[in-house]
């Protein structure tokens, strides 16, 4: 790659353009998810620019309340939650937005109410911010079928009927990972022009890895095709070289290292959380939305994760996600078990 040449190019694929280039190949459309998707890019560059700044916004440290899902809040996250519903709402776009970080789920009053439901994990990883470790937004999009009054089953869909999903990284660079349902593409902030720019066309996740990423340290408290499967990564029966293990306990991060170098990613259900940690709707679809997209698959330990029908907003499953043969490895261990 000539970084020289790459310096001086002025045709530059911003995410904008990218989205208008989309737009146009569909006649009939009125650019409504082009202005619902400038929002949430501008919502990225903002927590984007709160997150490099904390330690001296004096940001950092615990916001004094906890949030639905009992973990002590950040400012950062308050703040970030904050950007993301003014964002939304303000696109005049969004009829329902599901956050991590609120109980209930937003309903848009009916001057502002679009099509879209949103749901969204505003800040990811949060406990990280103090040590400095990649943390990020996760988003995913869903539209109303048809016009009616906006109730929780909008969003209450499987994964497979989510029209976009990505997420932004707040690490060495901004990275924003988008796919509206034909691929996966990748961009980075340039912080000179405060635009996202192409930099990951077309990401495509190699078939097989050579790295796993879990939380050894539940290890005890995991069931039978978990502990079979980390295993053969450690000491594989046919002679191949060992796996790596790299977990950094931050989805979005440990997510992107998986999508951009294959391997595979899990968060298993064990005796301590029987229905595993990670949320349905604004955590498991949109990875495994992108996952799917760029070649991998997402398997619940039941079922294909992009299938499972959600009850409650902040419902939570197991997910192994990643290069198809690796996922297809653990689907194979959970038939064998269910056989038994």
């Amino acid at each position: 790659m000539d970084h020289a040449a790459d310096a001086h190019r002025t045709d530059l694929m911003t995410i904008t353009r990218f989205v208008l280039n989309e737009q146009s190949k569909y006649p009939e459309s009125r650019g409504d998810f082009t202005i619902l998707l400038s929002h949430i890019v501008l919502g990225c560059k903002f927590v984007c620019t709160a997150v490099n700044k904390a330690g001296l916004a004096k940001l950092l440290g615990l916001a004094g309340e906890t949030n639905v899902q009992g973990e002590d809040q950040k400012k950062l996250d308050v703040l970030s939650n904050e950007v993301f519903i003014k964002a939304l709402v303000s696109s005049g776009r969004t009829c329902i937005l599901v956050s991590e970080e609120d109980e209930e789920a937003t309903f848009v009053e009916p001057s502002k109410r679009g099509k879209y439901c949103v749901v969204f994990d505003p800040l990811d990883g949060s406990s990280n911010i103090d040590c400095g470790v990649s943390i990020g937004t996760i988003f995913g999009i869903y539209m109303m079928k048809d016009v009616h009054e906006p109730t929780l089953d909008d969003v209450l869909q499987p994964g497979k009927n989510m029209l976009a999903a990505g997420y932004c990284m707040y690490g060495s660079s901004c990275t924003l990972v988008l796919s509206t349902g034909k691929g996966v593409n990748g961009f980075t902030l340039d912080p000179s022009l405060g635009e996202f720019i192409l930099t990951h066309p077309d990401i495509k996740i190699p078939n097989k890895g050579k790295i796993y990423s879990v939380n050894e340290g539940n290890a005890k408290n995991w069931d039978g095709p978990t502990s079979k499967y980390v295993e053969s990564c450690k000491f594989p029966k046919d002679g191949s070289s060992p796996k790596s293990l790299r977990y950094i306990g931050s989805m979005v991060a440990d997510v992107h290292r998986t999508l951009l170098y294959g391997g595979i990613f899990l968060y298993p259900a064990d005796k301590k959380s029987p229905n595993g940690k990670l949320r349905v709707l604004y955590e498991v679809f949109p990875m495994s939305f992108l996952m799917e997209q760029a070649g991998g698959q997402a398997f619940t330990g039941k079922e294909r994760a992009l299938d499972l029908v959600p009850t409650k907003i902040h419902e939570r499953a197991p997910i192994f996600l990643g290069s198809y043969d690796d996922v297809e490895e653990i689907k194979r261990l959970y038939a064998a078990e269910e056989k038994n």
